[in-house]
């Protein structure tokens, strides 16, 4: 101070005043301490109390299954829409009729489009027997063509066989002739010149020359006989080359028209298989005209209305929630917090609209919660930001309420390790990640 003023107290001690000698005599003065000091040893033995670590979580109630969550139904085909069987709020079955559609495109505007390729298919099927009995007839032919070569070439080889003895015999009759000529000549040489010796008349010489001059012609036409046969011979011989070639011609002619039967039935069975493939499609394509109820469920919301509209192919046309799920949770939690979560791991779940009291760091405490453990946890981040967990209820805890809707909101809380209440706030004030562990199911299967 600048002691400007002459009113200077301040060598003046407190403890003068009598107020200041009273104060410490004073009931509520004592009780102050006394509350000082219990809140101080009450904060301190909080300080040292155990603290369970977790990560909170937010997500929203779902299923179990893939098959079991909310779904829409969609329509396979083009259509105009033509009568409702439903609203929305029913119950359905299985195989209950939603919607009926009627036919857009003119490739199938035919209302006799299944009867008439019926009709083709049959015919085609008809045309395709014919061809085999054509194939099969052609077999026989082939058959009877290839047996006839064999008896004709049989025939032909012996008369082959005749002509080569013929040969021989006319041969061995020139030999003979051959040799009478000479016994001829030789005989008329020896009457003639015992004619001239006059020992033989001439009569004699003359039988002789006549005998020589038959002998002489007839050799000539054993000649000629001998001739005709070699030519006979030649004749068989080629009488077989021509019956091999005039019964292969046949053969192949007949093996190409059985070819041809055989292209035509491949054609028409192609043409079969394709009349019933479209067959086959018109009849489902004529089921598809009632959109029926994949599985049992409420009718959430007709997504399209009226009649007479159009719609195509895969438009939604209801949206359907299951009567029969298994409800489970999907909760979000943060990357740096994905480390510390493990499968199998225990979570505590509270519900949106359900009477909760939660105290984070003693889960023994809280009210309203419902026990659930992991059992998957999403490798890819979402859109988010963060990983998405899914977690079912544990069989071992109460379990979840019935009043739950899919989708609701839902907060969970991962447990992990336990510390004392000042690690958990120098931690918090630091920034620090909670202690990272092992489930001792981890740490007991590393251990063997």
């Amino acid at each position: 101070m600048l002691n400007i003023s002459n009113n200077n107290r301040i060598g003046e001690s407190i403890e003068q005043y009598s107020t200041f000698k009273t104060l410490s005599e004073r009931p509520y003065y004592r009780i102050l301490n006394k509350i000082i000091i219990g809140v101080s040893v009450l904060v301190l033995i909080i300080l040292f109390l155990p603290w369970t670590q977790n990560i909170s979580g937010s997500g929203a109630v779902t299923t179990l299954k893939p098959d079991q969550r909310p779904q829409t139904i969609h329509s396979a085909i083009a259509g105009r829409i033509e009568k409702w069987y439903i609203k929305e709020g029913d119950f359905v079955k299985k195989g209950d009729t939603i919607l009926f559609i009627s036919e857009t495109k003119e490739d199938y505007l035919d209302p006799n489009l299944v009867k008439n390729t019926e009709s083709q298919l049959k015919a085609k099927e008809m045309a395709g027997k014919s061809y085999g009995g054509k194939v099969s007839s052609l077999s026989a032919q082939i058959a009877a063509i290839q047996n006839e070569r064999q008896l004709k070439l049989q025939q032909a080889k012996n008369k082959i066989r005749q002509s080569i003895l013929k040969v021989k015999s006319d041969s061995m009759d020139l030999v003979a002739v051959r040799t009478q000529i000479k016994i001829a000549n030789t005989q008329f040489n020896r009457s003639q010149s015992l004619n001239k010796e006059g020992l033989k008349p001439m009569t004699d010489v003359e039988e002789k020359r006549l005998k020589l001059q038959e002998v002489e012609a007839k050799i000539i036409t054993q000649e000629n006989k001998l001739l005709a046969s070699e030519n006979e011979l030649i004749n068989a011989k080629v009488e077989v080359n021509r019956i091999v070639a005039e019964y292969n011609e046949k053969e192949q002619k007949a093996k190409s028209d059985q070819y041809t039967a055989l292209s035509s039935q491949y054609d028409t069975e192609a043409q079969v298989s394709k009349l019933k493939n479209q067959y086959t499609n018109y009849q489902i394509r004529n089921g598809m005209y009632y959109i029926k109820a994949p599985q049992s469920g409420y009718v959430n919301r007709t997504l399209q209305s009226g009649i007479g509209e159009t719609i195509k192919e895969g438009t939604q046309i209801v949206s359907i929630m299951p009567s029969k799920y298994d409800i489970a949770v999907e909760t979000f939690v943060s990357p740096t917090d994905l480390p510390l979560l493990h499968k199998d791991e225990k979570v505590r779940v509270w519900f949106d609209g359900w009477p909760t009291i939660v105290f984070s760091g003693w889960p023994g405490m809280s009210y309203g919660t419902f026990g659930g453990k992991i059992i998957a946890i999403e490798n890819f981040i979402s859109t988010n930001g963060k990983f998405r967990v899914l977690i079912a209820p544990d069989e071992n805890e109460a379990p979840w309420p019935k009043q739950i809707s899919i989708g609701s909101g839902a907060q969970t809380l991962a447990l992990l390790d336990n510390v004392p209440v000042w690690f958990e706030v120098w931690r918090t004030l630091n920034g620090f990640p909670p202690n990272y562990y092992q489930p001792k199911s981890n740490l007991q299967k590393d251990k063997n």
